[in-house]
């Protein structure tokens, strides 16, 4: 494994946070395969359109955001759409909403930046972190996400997708962004 992706800090419920080998057990355990595409590691939507090679679908964007009160929402999109933050946390009746530091990131969804995705709430075992999906994206199949770690991407059906999150107790709310 990669320094990019390290784990040694505890979660928030003082677990060690899983790793990609754990997801990829989890999903098959529900019947679902993302077998990963390997790649250099990324840290930003550019680096990923250039270093990620071929890879059909849907391109995302995850967004792990928090208001003043310390709630948190995991927001996924296509990887261009633009996000308002104001008129979004208007939309969740969140107030204003920041983005979380990485120490909370890694704390609540075991995750380093650049690594953000919806795979991280098999870290979210407390159930605090509220998970968004954009309709638009949801038309598109299939959709990428890095499976905890940012030099691998696994491709998955939207119908599997939600299927994981719910099987997480993690049940999305879709809005149209």
């Amino acid at each position: 494994m990669n320094e990019a992706c390290d784990r040694d800090k505890w979660l928030a419920d003082g677990s060690a946070a899983a790793v990609p080998e754990h997801l990829f057990h989890r999903l098959r355990e529900l019947g679902i395969e993302a077998p990963p595409v390997h790649h250099p590691p990324v840290f930003t939507v550019e680096e990923a359109k250039r270093l990620r090679g071929k890879i059909e679908g849907c391109h995302t964007k995850s967004l792990f955001l928090r208001n003043k009160k310390g709630n948190m929402w995991l927001v996924i999109c296509t990887e261009d759409q633009q996000v308002d933050l104001k008129q979004l946390g208007n939309l969740l009746g969140a107030g204003r909403l920041s983005f979380c530091s990485a120490d909370r990131l890694m704390k609540y969804l075991g995750l380093i930046p650049g690594a953000v995705s919806p795979f991280g709430v098999v870290n979210d075992k407390g159930g605090v972190v509220r998970v968004v999906l954009d309709r638009r994206m949801l038309e598109r199949e299939p959709l990428n996400f890095h499976p905890l770690d940012n030099s691998m991407t696994s491709s998955i059906s939207r119908d599997d997708l939600i299927r994981f999150l719910e099987a997480e107790n993690h049940s999305p709310k879709v809005v149209s962004l």
